[in-house]
């Protein structure tokens, strides 16, 4: 499985029409983005990945992040046994521990101890029959410790909402062999009020979340900048202008030492496919 490039994040691709997500699967992959990734905040996941899959040829579909506490370990290795034999070696396993207030939203006090259940998931991926493979995994890796687990135990990262600054502290901390595969938020606009309406409230709910949050402080963010969405912040993590713009975001992370950078477009709908915009960043990322 070779993943380079840029590929496309996408809650539209998991959580919109299906019919309309599987079309536009297909052209992003006649667009040359090498990868396309889909949350998981609930429903059916593997069914998505399977719509995706069976809308390519070539390109990986990647889970930004499978949610260890929705799916038991042996559930999720023979869903990916299946898609495999069905498609060929694109399914690459992107697993992540989520945050505290989600998940125990619905089951209090059953987030504990996230790097022990990490640990104890990748037990049950290595124990199935079959079993997913190192090579087929990647896991949501922001801080020292998740990311010594991902070099030992996966093929690499895949963290989300961050900055080229750390994209470049996960390539020291996993080497030149695993894969570093930043998600990048933009959002094509020259205004600044646009922008800034757009994207400061999607961003001010990511924020509220502690994992998100004490990463930011760990590189050297201050918690007004977090609590206030400060300008400051918000240009380090979303990147906003022409596509220009965007591509030099891209190529920051490149030079960090990421292997392949997901593009997050957002638009004042959230929940329409960003279609055009997909279009105009291909002609300047891919």
């Amino acid at each position: 499985m070779e993943l380079s490039g840029v590929g496309v994040w996408s809650q539209q691709l998991r959580y919109g029409d299906a019919r309309e997500a599987a079309e536009a699967a297909a052209e992003l992959e006649e667009l040359g983005y090498s990868a396309l990734w889909i949350p998981d905040v609930g429903g059916p996941l593997f069914d998505a990945v399977g719509n995706l899959l069976t809308a390519t040829a070539n390109a990986v579909i990647g889970t930004g992040i499978l949610n260890l506490w929705m799916h038991e370990p042996e559930v999720a290795a023979a869903a990916h046994a299946s898609l495999t034999a069905a498609h060929g070696n694109r399914f690459l396993m992107g697993i992540g521990v989520s945050h505290a207030p989600l998940v125990d939203n619905k089951n209090p006090g059953r987030y504990r101890r996230p790097l022990a259940a990490m640990s104890a998931f990748l037990d049950g991926l290595d124990a199935a029959v079959p079993p997913v493979a190192v090579e087929s995994r990647v896991l949501a890796a922001l801080g020292p410790k998740m990311l010594e687990l991902a070099e030992r135990r996966s093929r690499g990262v895949h963290p989300y909402l961050v900055t080229p600054e750390h994209t470049r502290i996960a390539r020291e901390a996993l080497g030149d062999g695993p894969l570093v595969l930043p998600e990048q938020t933009v959002i094509l606009t020259s205004s600044a009020e646009k922008a800034h309406a757009i994207g400061g409230p999607w961003l001010k709910n990511y924020l509220s979340l502690p994992n998100y949050a004490n990463n930011l402080l760990r590189l050297g963010f201050t918690q007004d900048d977090v609590d206030s969405v400060s300008d400051r912040l918000f240009d380090a993590l979303i990147a906003w202008g022409d596509e220009s713009a965007v591509a030099d975001r891209v190529a920051e992370h490149r030079a960090a030492g990421a292997d392949h950078v997901a593009v997050q477009v957002l638009t004042a709908d959230g929940k329409a496919f960003p279609r055009e915009e997909w279009r105009r960043l291909a002609a300047a990322l891919v």
